[in-house]
């Protein structure tokens, strides 16, 4: 079977989309009755995923020009995909588009539907992802989706055949393996001299992290623990002036750190050590950095925001989303309750141990198949 799948997201500073490219890339290179090759939706920069592609994977197409092409794509049905990646039994469309297709099926992938529920959160280019899920869906589109919750929100939302929606987890985002001189080095030009502990959040400041409700919780906490910090790892987004406003007010912004984008090394590094790992969300399809949190025997406290209660099980503390106070609670209980912290490392370790690449590549090659024979299997 031919597969052709939109490897985009790996263009750029890696986000999640992309860590999921990456990771069901590898796990389908692995499958001999696969032939997958990847392509870029780029006019420049379509040759940049080369050198990101597990062996196994190719990358043969024609120049693709994103703009003129999204928007032939949002009203029409051509060009078709084939036209410049050639012939497939199945075109895979990683970030909620799928390209139009001659005669390949077409399966899109649905993260979440931040779109649909909080547009006040969303920028430009995300407002346009439901439309473009409609379209998918009209051309006979398959859906895949990282969990059940989201499954079962794009049934709900765009009356989809629920045969054709399948709930398909990824696996967990490996880091780098640090020694001690190394995670000392990457501490030591990261955090402030004489930082401690300190609580850890990894995500782009976008409005739906709640980055500015992390803030205030850490603000109720900190005159009780003097030697802790907050650590924001992660680029700027369109949460920008909040966050900045959050900081501003803070009583204790000489102990809040930004890191901005971090390597992978720095990532690791950071995530070792840390006391705990805040996962705030608003609301959520998945939700990476709690995972990487748990296999490195870090606790975490996240919200019961959108798909987290299903994806992060008893792995992690949950706590009520957009309550400072409920997460401030969170937060305490992990710094100072140490019987709690040990219970939610064995459990988050537990739990985490449920994902693998190997699975979601089992999974997506039978949604494939189901695809490109045209109905579910019996």
């Amino acid at each position: 079977m031919r597969v052709a799948l939109d490897a985009t997201p790996l263009l750029g500073l890696p986000t999640g989309v992309g860590a999921f490219c990456e990771g069901a890339l590898a796990a389908l290179a692995q499958r001999p009755a696969l032939t997958v090759q990847a392509f870029a939706v780029s006019w420049r920069r379509r040759s940049l995923i080369d050198h990101r592609l597990p062996r196994g994977v190719t990358a043969r197409q024609r120049p693709m020009p994103a703009r003129p092409l999204h928007k032939l794509w949002e009203r029409s049905d051509v060009p078709p995909v084939e036209w410049f990646v050639g012939a497939a039994d199945v075109v895979h469309g990683t970030n909620f588009v799928v390209p139009p297709t001659r005669h390949a099926a077409a399966v899109v992938s649905v993260h979440d539907l931040t779109p649909l529920h909080y547009p006040e959160l969303c920028n430009a280019a995300t407002l346009a992802y439901p439309r473009l899920i409609e379209r998918a869906l009209d051309r006979g589109a398959w859906v895949h989706a990282d969990s059940a919750f989201v499954a079962a929100e794009v049934v709900d939302a765009f009356e989809a055949d629920p045969d054709r929606v399948r709930s398909v987890s990824p696996g967990v985002p490996d880091l780098p393996e640090i020694d001690a001189v190394q995670a000392e080095d990457a501490l030591r030009r990261l955090l402030p001299s004489g930082t401690g502990r300190y609580c850890l959040a990894i995500g782009t400041a976008e409005p739906r992290k709640d980055l500015p409700g992390l803030v205030r919780a850490f603000d109720a906490v900190a005159a009780r623990h003097p030697d802790v910090s907050l650590v924001l790892a992660g680029p700027p987004g369109w949460g920008e002036e909040k966050l900045e406003a959050a900081l501003a007010a803070s009583r204790w912004r000489t102990r809040i750190v930004r890191t901005g984008w971090l390597e992978p090394l720095d990532l690791a590094a950071l995530l070792a050590r840390a006391a705990v790992l805040a996962y705030p969300s608003l609301y959520e399809g998945f939700g990476f950095p709690p995972l990487q949190a748990m296999r490195a025997r870090v606790p975490v406290v996240a919200t019961r925001a959108g798909s987290l209660p299903e994806v992060l099980g008893n792995g992690a503390l949950m706590v009520e989303p957009g309550d400072p106070d409920s997460l401030a609670a969170g937060l305490e209980t992990c710094l100072s309750d140490g019987r709690t912290r040990d219970a939610l490392v064995s459990a988050g370790a537990a739990w985490s141990a449920r994902f693998s690449w190997q699975r979601c590549g089992d999974g997506l090659e039978a949604l494939y198949r189901d695809a490109a024979d045209g109905a579910p299997r019996a």
